[in-house]
């Protein structure tokens, strides 16, 4: 299957310059091709690439779109020019051992009901504990809220084998995903709007809801650094997570009491948290839930709700 491995890039030379060769490596071992698409970058990422990674096809965007939308527009540009079958989204901050493409591709390539596949992720300073991002896996409580397998809150296991079989999830993470082009087009890509955080999560549901399938594959592992583009700490953050995952909800909850009783609660529970937060306090983070439901307000109507039972 022919594929692109794409990294979204933005203001990260030092990362590029850090991860950029072991992806090389792998790439190359591989056959695909690989692209950095920059996200209209102010350092000297450009440069680097140029002169000390001239093996890779670079896209250059005109400004930062964010995660989602600069995703949509690099993902555009390798349709448009270099085809594809399959893009693999790789984060600037991961460490890919030589071999990490072949039972992703080969999971497509044997599974025509599987859509999207992830590796393993491992964190990049303790390689043996999974990191947060995904894990070994991503999973949706009944209220909605993203975990993995391998981690539950801030708290990673280590990897013992413990998810050493191939196993459905919920979601993949955007820190590593490889997904059928056709598949991600037909979607509409990513939700743009959202400019970062939970736009995996919420083009995965709507996978799901077409009858297709998300899958783990753990003879695959990466190392990820993770908070490479917003740190834990940042009330952007938090803004981000709050507003996505309620209108990510309200777009993939299929409708009826179990949906209005879902996104009531979580109005109470997020009121909960801004509360915490102005007790102990973390104004800026109190601003960023109240911000976040404001806005989801604002935006709601554009978010047509799912109109049939689904995931």
């Amino acid at each position: 299957m022919t594929t692109a491995v794409v990294i979204l890039n933005w203001n990260g030379a030092a990362l590029l310059r850090e991860f950029l060769p072991s992806v090389v490596n792998a790439v190359q071992a591989s056959e695909a091709v690989l692209v950095v698409a920059d996200n209209g970058s102010t350092d000297d990422s450009l440069t680097l690439l140029a002169t000390e990674f001239p093996s890779v096809t670079v896209c250059p965007l005109d400004q930062n779109y964010g995660f989602a939308e600069g995703y949509n527009r690099a993902l555009a540009w390798v349709r448009d020019t270099l085809g594809c079958e399959v893009y693999v989204l790789l984060n600037s901050d991961v460490f890919t051992p030589e071999g990490f493409l072949s039972p992703l591709l080969r999971r497509l390539e044997t599974d025509q009901v599987c859509g999207v596949v992830c590796p393993k992720l491992r964190a990049y300073k303790e390689p043996s504990r999974f990191e947060y991002a995904g894990a070994a896996g991503g999973r949706l409580s009944a209220l909605g809220y993203p975990y993995c397998r391998g981690r539950v809150l801030h708290r990673t296991e280590v990897d013992h084998g413990q998810y050493d079989t191939p196993a459905q999830v919920d979601w993949a993470t955007g820190a590593c995903l490889a997904i059928r082009a056709a598949l991600y087009w037909e979607m509409g890509g990513f939700e743009g709007r959202f400019f970062a955080h939970m736009e995996e999560i919420d083009l995965c549901w709507r996978i799901r809801r077409a009858g297709y399938t998300i899958y783990c594959e753990p003879s695959s592992v990466v190392y990820h650094l993770g908070g490479g583009s917003l740190s834990n700490q940042s009330p952007r953050k938090v803004y981000l997570n709050f507003r996505n995952n309620r209108l990510m909800l309200r777009r993939n909850l299929p409708p009826g009491l179990r949906k209005f009783l879902i996104l009531s609660l979580r109005f109470w529970l997020d009121g909960a948290v801004a509360a915490l937060y102005l007790c102990t306090g973390r104004w800026r983070f109190f601003k960023a839930v109240l911000a976040a439901h404001r806005d989801y307000w604002r935006m709601r109507a554009s978010f047509a709700p799912c109109g049939r039972e689904g995931a």
